[in-house]
């Protein structure tokens, strides 16, 4: 039990008694005696922050509890610690609170691990687990390392870590993550990173450093403290000279409170940081949260960020009584052997389709043209129109539109058909980027793809601006003139060549299956690639903003009215004291409006 919980139960005791014997001699010097030693955590306190030079509220309390003990106010001393301390009680339960928030994130790391080690099976302590063990996962039980699966076959639910809405099918040579679920059958991993070294680990280190910084809002919030104490005591001052009541002079030390926004502020951002966590985002830091709050322009990379970055067959368009499937096995053969993204495309298309791409006798490649192949003696051909002109194949198909890419086929000395190719756009991009828009916010669009597929893009989603064929120095510029030109600038990227702009950027957001280098730059890393979850941050640092400027406005409205009641003699020092912890409660209470719920939310 803390030092101002004993305190407050003897602080309150004494004063029920101090109450109905006050007329007792006696009771003065239990009055004083009872005062001091209850006081004792909000006298220590005081001096404390006095050899720091720190102006707070504990000194001002130290200076009235001293004032009415002087004036023999036994009663309302007793009355007004006890007060103070059950503000404090109820501020540290709620602080906790917060940070019992951050550390709920723990619990996806199981406490224990079953290893398979050359004397047996054993289960010991995972902080015992040794790199290149081979760690057993049964069904339903936590995943304790990153490894990579030795044997075995399951389904793990991983979306947390990456973000993905449905379980991952995990096979030998398989990566898997620690804190995912392991749904199905049993897996046996090896170990490659353990503890803090993992995934896992790194995110829950970067919640926690970014619950240890302090936001220049929060600092603001300090200075505010002190400069609300020394407002109180020179109130105090006029009060007394003007009146000459002493307790007139008490109750305006009393009244005025600042402790609402010196703990609520850090208990919002504190609140705000484990909500976003949750949310699916890892934020670094709580000046990242303030700045996103201030945010008035998202500039979106395209590739990764709101397409997948993988190419995927659109539209299969046969030609002369051909079917879509002879088109499709034409081109998977052509391409078997191809390390093309449109290559890869179609070939995953003929394996969902159930098609077996066989190998081709021979195999050429003609950058920026196409690939001639051969099988049984036919030849096959596929590329773009040109290509296939040169081999007297000219088709009289509609060209395809602009953003996406089109592959003519031929066999045999015949055109099949055509097939289209793009990247997919990711499903929630268009509802993210109007959520976006709706809140005020400038849209930009900065990418190194072509000017027509970045076009399309940029028109489906409702892209306010768009700028193509750009290099990372180029985007890094662009980045650097809006910032310039007063700009609060988020940007959200991927790649390697985002991390440039990221780091220039305002606030940098990384997507979370994006390269090491790209999170490494962010101030903000999503966990996997849905922009819901920036968009849902974004309204979380807003709104964090809103709540500790109701706390600074309110602060400022109750000290200002309270003072001005209490030098005219309305406020005793009791019903002062009950003002200033009821309007800090209320405060504090307000910004726990940010704390995430206690039950751990799964994202999904």
């Amino acid at each position: 039990m803390s030092v101002a919980r004993v305190a407050f139960m003897v602080v309150a005791a004494l004063a029920v008694w101090f109450r109905v014997w006050e007329p007792f001699p006696h009771v003065s010097v239990i009055g004083v005696g009872a005062t001091l030693i209850g006081g004792y955590p909000i006298f220590k306190e005081a001096l404390e922050n006095l050899l720091e030079r720190k102006m707070t509220m504990e000194l001002s309390m130290t200076i009235a509890l001293v004032a009415a003990l002087a004036i023999g106010a036994f009663f309302t001393a007793l009355v007004i610690a006890a007060f103070v301390l059950a503000a404090e009680i109820l501020e540290g339960l709620t602080v906790s609170r917060g940070r019992h928030a951050i550390a709920d994130l723990l619990d996806f790391l199981p406490r224990t691990a079953t290893v398979r080690r050359a004397d047996g099976v054993h289960e010991i302590p995972a902080a015992q687990v040794r790199l290149g063990d081979a760690v057993l996962v049964n069904p339903g039980a936590y995943v304790p390392v990153d490894g990579t699966v030795m044997a075995g076959h399951s389904f793990v639910d991983q979306a947390h870590i990456t973000g993905e809405s449905m379980p991952a099918e995990k096979v030998a040579g398989a990566t898997v993550y620690a804190g995912t679920i392991n749904q199905s059958g049993a897996l046996e991993v090896r170990a490659e990173r353990l503890g803090r070294d993992t995934s896992f680990g790194k995110i829950v280190d970067a919640v926690e450093r970014a619950e240890r910084s302090r936001a220049p809002i929060q600092k603001l919030a300090d200075r505010l403290a002190g400069y609300l104490v020394y407002f109180a005591l020179g109130a105090a001052g006029v009060t007394y000279v003007l009146t000459r009541d002493i307790t007139s002079t008490i109750s305006v030390i009393i009244v005025a409170g600042a402790c609402g926004i010196a703990a609520g502020t850090p208990l919002a951002i504190l609140g705000a940081v484990g909500r976003a966590a949750r949310a699916g985002a890892i934020v670094k830091g709580g000046l990242y949260l303030e700045v996103l709050a201030a945010v008035d322009t998202v500039v979106l990379d395209k590739t990764g960020t709101v397409t997948y970055g993988i190419p995927e067959v659109g539209e299969i368009r046969p030609v002369d009584g051909s079917s879509a499937q002879a088109v499709l096995e034409a081109a998977a053969i052509a391409e078997r052997r191809s390390e093309h993204p449109l290559g890869k495309a179609i070939l995953a298309r003929a394996a969902a389709t159930g098609l077996d791409a066989v190998e081709p006798d021979a195999f050429a490649y003609t950058p920026g043209r196409g690939v001639i192949a051969s099988l049984d003696g036919q030849e096959i051909r596929i590329g773009n129109r040109a290509f296939l002109a040169e081999y007297g194949l000219a088709s009289d198909l509609p060209a395809v539109g602009e953003g996406a890419s089109e592959l003519l086929v031929a066999r045999a000395g015949r055109l099949l058909g055509a097939i289209t190719v793009a990247d997919e756009l990711r499903p929630e991009a268009k509802a993210a980027v109007q959520a976006i828009k709706d809140m005020g916010i400038r849209t930009i669009l900065l990418t190194g793809d072509a000017s027509g597929a970045a076009s399309r893009v940029a028109g489906e989603l409702g892209i306010d601006e768009v700028e193509a064929d750009l290099l990372p120095e180029e985007k890094r510029r662009r980045i650097v003139d809006l910032v310039g030109a007063g700009r609060v600038v988020a940007m959200l990227g991927d790649g390697v060549n985002d991390a440039p702009a990221l780091m220039q950027a305002s606030v940098g957001v990384a997507m979370g299956s994006g390269t090491d280098v790209a999170r490494e730059s962010a101030d903000i890393v999503l966990l996997g690639n849905d922009l819901a979850r920036f968009v849902e941050t974004l309204r979380i640092a807003r709104r964090t903003r809103g709540i500790i400027v109701q706390n600074f406005a309110g602060t400022l409205a109750v000290d200002g009215i309270g003072i001005v009641l209490a030098a005219l003699g309305f406020l005793n020092p009791l019903l002062a004291a009950f003002i200033h912890v009821a309007s800090e409660l209320t405060f504090i209470l307000n910004s726990t409006r940010m704390l995430p719920g206690r039950r751990i939310e799964r994202v999904t």
